[in-house]
């Protein structure tokens, strides 16, 4: 397993949390009915997961460990949703049967594993003849943004470096064809879509969450304690990350990889 370079801190929390099908699944919606069974592999804090029990007849959630998984069973509780069984897994070898699930979807996952081709047959196995492999990822390499700071260019080196340090693959968006493909795959679309901020409120939002989580998270430990960054360095990151929420000509571009494979 590789480890997951955001950690859980609120800053994180409020960033996964306002993920929806809308907005983050919106390409595996024409593939859902009212008789799917779904397994949603790294539920997070379960936004996604409580989206799609209400449109499938079961779902479940999978963490790392019970601490994570609390996560998305607590949101789940808070709402009275009823169809969603949890479960700690390792994608790597999941403990379910084969072809238990009609639909296997992972969410800004394969990037944090260790091996996505292996997490990628795993999701095959347990998925019914016929079925849907899903899975999305940023891609952090072609991040795009308006205006140029370096201190914004620094920030993405420090995490793409970092997020590889753990074992990981930020750049994951434009390799999931390749992933599905080696992991035996033959029947796949790839497409991609995007996060787009540039509304005040939208750049108060992801530069104030990332100004927060540069200084807060478990990103940031790992920084300071393996050398690659100062506090210094990273109090420039996080006042680099104000300015340009403030700059009425702030833009943000996120794209995302992709994939719908048929099982």
């Amino acid at each position: 397993m590789a480890s997951y370079t955001h950690g859980h801190h609120e800053s994180v929390l409020r960033s996964h949390s306002i993920r929806t099908i809308a907005n983050s699944a919106e390409y595996l919606r024409p593939h859902l009915t009212a008789q799917t069974r779904l397994l949603d592999v790294g539920a997070g804090p379960g936004s996604i997961t409580v989206d799609f029990a209400s449109i499938v007849e079961q779902v479940t959630a999978t963490e790392i460990d019970e601490s994570a998984l609390s996560l998305s069973r607590d949101l789940a509780a808070s709402r009275g949703v009823t169809n969603i069984d949890f479960s700690v897994e390792d994608v790597h070898a999941l403990s379910f049967a084969d072809d238990s699930f009609d639909v296997v979807h992972a969410h800004q996952v394969l990037q944090h594993v260790g091996d996505p081709v292996q997490a990628l047959r795993e999701m095959r196995r347990v998925t019914v003849p016929g079925g849907v492999v899903a899975a999305r990822d940023a891609d952090y390499a072609a991040f795009h943004w308006f205006p140029l700071l370096t201190e914004l260019d620094r920030w993405l080196d420090l995490y793409r470096r970092a997020a590889r340090a753990n074992g990981g693959e930020p750049d994951a968006g434009r390799r999931l064809l390749s992933w599905a493909r080696a992991a035996g795959f033959t029947d796949v679309t790839a497409t991609a879509s995007t996060w787009c901020y540039a509304t005040p409120e939208d750049r108060a939002w992801w530069g104030g969450m990332w100004a927060d989580r540069i200084l807060e998270s478990a990103l940031t430990r790992q920084l300071l304690d393996s050398g690659m960054a100062t506090q210094a360095d990273l109090q420039g990151i996080s006042d680099a990350w104000r300015r340009w929420a403030d700059d009425g000509d702030g833009w943000f571009l996120v794209p995302h990889g992709e994939i719908i494979a048929r099982a």
